[in-house]
């Protein structure tokens, strides 16, 4: 069962953290009681003009109408599609690259073992980790999150076309490569991922971030969930067509995630991608 021990490490964090979430304190809605809550509102509305109360129905009735409208927010909506064709993207790579450094150097692979690969990802998690605590934030202040995505996603491509020829080397050439390709890759799929889901948060009044971020969740794990299954049938298809005369075994395999990398590129320009005005 060489599965079980990442699985049980996981389950063993993720108790606690579910544990200690019931003495976290609710910071967003804090009432002292219902009966002063509903004695302030009685007090309020008794006090208001008919010309003010109109305002607060009014007021209210926006509200009530608001929240049933999200799927009509553009600029909430296009932020959520275009964060689905990244998830889609990022989920098929993930599982390609895996398969891609196990597979045999015949097949194009780069013959890794499972060790080899868990060290790739370990070192590229520490990498993340260091960037989006301290780096990312400067950044995106800087150019902004729609920026931040965009030219995340077009250095994607190139990184993507070299994994090709990363292949081609040995020793220690391809371990420093593979390591930086790696890191890199993974940098800037966070940064679109955090830069999109920055946008969703700004598309929406706060008291409407649960649902928006709800329907953003919903959506994408359909995305991830026809991620891997995608990657695994694009990467066996591509191992057959080894000897094919048009972008041969892996290099197919790379070229469709820069087609898909490309689509959500572009999908970040207008008219598609809208930053609500604040």
């Amino acid at each position: 069962f060489p599965y079980f021990l990442p699985c049980l490490i996981i389950s063993l964090l993720a108790l606690p953290v579910a544990i200690a979430c019931f003495w976290i304190p609710e910071s967003l809605h804090t009432h002292n009681s219902e009966k002063i809550s509903s004695q302030i509102s009685y007090d309020v509305l008794e006090s208001a003009s008919p010309r003010s109360t109109d305002k607060v129905d009014l007021k209210e009735g926006s509200e009530t109408t608001s929240k049933y409208s999200l799927f009509k927010n553009w600029p909430l909506m296009s932020s959520i599609i275009v964060y689905c064709v990244f998830s889609l993207h990022d989920m098929a790579y993930t599982e390609i690259f895996s398969l891609w450094a196990v597979s045999p150097r015949r097949l194009g692979g780069l013959s890794y073992s499972t060790q080899d690969v868990g060290v790739v990802l370990a070192i590229s998690g520490v990498g993340l980790l260091v960037f989006q605590s301290s780096l990312y934030p400067l950044v995106e202040r800087i150019i902004g999150p729609i920026m931040v995505s965009r030219i995340a996603g077009i250095v994607s491509i190139p990184l993507l076309t070299s994994y090709h020829y990363i292949g081609m080397l040995s020793g220690i050439a391809l371990s420093i490569l593979l390591n930086c390709a790696s890191l890199v890759k993974n940098v800037l799929s966070i940064s679109i991922v955090t830069g999109l889901f920055i946008l969703q948060n700004r598309a929406v009044e706060q008291h409407q971030r649960g649902a928006a971020n709800g329907i953003a969740m919903t959506l994408m794990s359909l995305f991830k969930a026809a991620g891997p299954a995608g990657g695994g049938a694009l990467f066996s298809w591509a191992e057959k067509r080894q000897e094919a005369g048009f972008l041969p075994g892996n290099q197919m395999v790379f070229f469709i995630l820069n087609i898909i990398e490309v689509v959500g590129v572009l999908m970040t320009f207008k008219p598609f991608l809208v930053e609500r005005r604040r």
